[in-house]
């Protein structure tokens, strides 16, 4: 078997088999087929696409890469969830302890922040003492006996992945359905889920700007669950403006815990709720979507979600009193507003230019592992729809820099777009592919 062969197959637009699949994947892994011959083949994937066998295949064949997570020895079951990245999304700091307040174990390795879009990891780390780097063991064990962890990847998941995502980034071939499919899947099942929700965000914010996008790529990635064994659902989300308020890491953190408390901005609240109920019916713990909501919502009525949270990062070494007093987190020094310039109401609110704004204020980082500055951020005080008047505080800016703040003031006062007419607000979801 030759890759030339397997890339001239793909190239006429022929279906590969699971036994070329695994002959690329395992040499381009060890290096025995070099670089240029897997751009090529990228590029014949980018351009032809791939059957949802073909993607099932290469899946499996980048988990096979590396090692794997069993999580069958400490739970009957662990449902994990995966957003496809966005602005202002704490999810996971809300959603995870509110389903294991539920009954049903969360086990879930997550990463950190790169570009506009914020990391999960880099949230937590907001509190004191939050370890990220957690054993195998110290995984398996702490989901048995607290039933939720959140950590970063413990093990050499999927290297196949790793490397040809650092290929596509150069080449041009990033935006590949089956490529992208085969790279969130592939790292969700290494580390084990038996059953995962998939929040595949669109619009302006997104890496898939448009609904149709968005929805074949989720359809792909249920199918490989399926195909895999997997139970797997999409949820199509909005991301043309951000979720919730808060956007930076101490802030997203405080806003998930006082959404934990019973409040919380409303629309970040929802898509929580909505996000938990179908965790909870792919999870075998109710069996519909309605009795799922009632049960999320209780947690959040009676603090057990809360307390899940508290136990999360007791258990990981963080300092729970910031959980109790969210106000000792890190704060800026320069704190100002950007204000409306007239009035109307508000068309668009765009999701990257906050997200871009954010990182460069230091919330972000533009190369992995550049440092971040957990207090700084932007609060979003309008949504799409809103009717605002001349004057009024569209944005708060925390920062530890003047001449960065100034920048952001500036950049924030254009990223809103205004409307004479009133306008309809922004859907939360557009739909759900099961």
């Amino acid at each position: 078997m030759r890759a030339v062969d397997i890339i001239i197959k793909k190239r006429e637009r022929q279906e590969l088999s699971r036994e070329e699949i695994d002959f690329f994947v395992e040499g381009f892994t060890d290096g025995t087929i070099p670089d240029y011959q897997a751009s090529a083949w990228a590029m014949a994937v980018l351009l032809n696409g791939m059957s949802d066998r073909e993607t099932t295949d290469l899946t499996l064949a980048m988990v096979r890469s590396g090692e794997t997570l069993d999580l069958s020895s400490a739970v009957e079951i662990a449902i994990d969830k995966h957003s496809t990245g966005g602005v202002g999304d704490k999810t996971t700091l809300v959603v995870g302890p509110v389903v294991a307040a539920c009954g049903l174990p969360v086990g879930k390795m997550s990463g950190r922040g790169l570009g506009f879009s914020g990391g999960t990891l880099d949230k937590m780390e907001s509190i004191p003492g939050y370890r990220t780097d957690l054993s195998e063991e110290e995984f398996l064990s702490q989901l048995k006996t607290y039933k939720i962890v959140l950590t970063g990847q413990s093990k050499d998941l999927a290297p196949a992945d790793g490397k040809m995502y650092a290929l596509r980034d150069v080449t041009g071939t990033v935006p590949s359905m089956p490529l992208i499919a085969s790279s969130v899947m592939s790292k969700k099942i290494a580390a084990g889920a038996h059953a995962i929700v998939l929040d595949v965000k669109l619009g302006e914010g997104a890496f898939m700007t448009n609904l149709d996008d968005a929805r074949q790529l989720a359809e792909i990635m249920v199918a490989i669950g399926k195909l895999s064994g997997r139970r797997v659902v999409g949820l199509l989300s909005d991301m043309n403006q951000p979720l919730g308020v808060a956007v930076g890491n101490a802030m997203e953190t405080r806003e998930a815990i006082e959404t934990l408390q019973g409040g919380g901005p409303e629309d970040f609240r929802e898509h929580c709720l909505v996000v938990a109920s179908h965790m909870l019916v792919l999870g075998n713990r109710v069996p519909d979507l309605d009795e799922a909501r009632k049960m999320a919502e209780r947690a959040l009525a009676d603090g057990s979600g809360l307390e899940y949270f508290r136990t999360l990062v007791r258990e990981q070494g963080g300092d729970v009193s910031y959980v109790d007093h969210p106000e000792k987190l890190p704060t800026a020094s320069l704190v100002e507003q950007v204000l409306a310039p007239r009035s109307g109401w508000l068309k668009a609110v765009r999701a990257r230019e906050v997200g871009e704004t954010s990182v460069e204020l230091g919330a972000g980082r533009a190369r992995k592992g550049d440092p971040i500055d957990h207090a700084v951020g932007i609060m979003v005080l309008h949504k799409v729809g809103d009717r605002v008047e001349a004057g009024e505080a569209l944005f708060t800016v925390h920062a530890n820099d003047a001449a960065r703040l100034a920048q952001a003031k500036k950049r924030l006062e254009e990223t809103v777009e205004w409307s004479d007419m009133i306008c309809d607000p922004l859907p939360l979801f557009y739909g759900v592919v099961d």
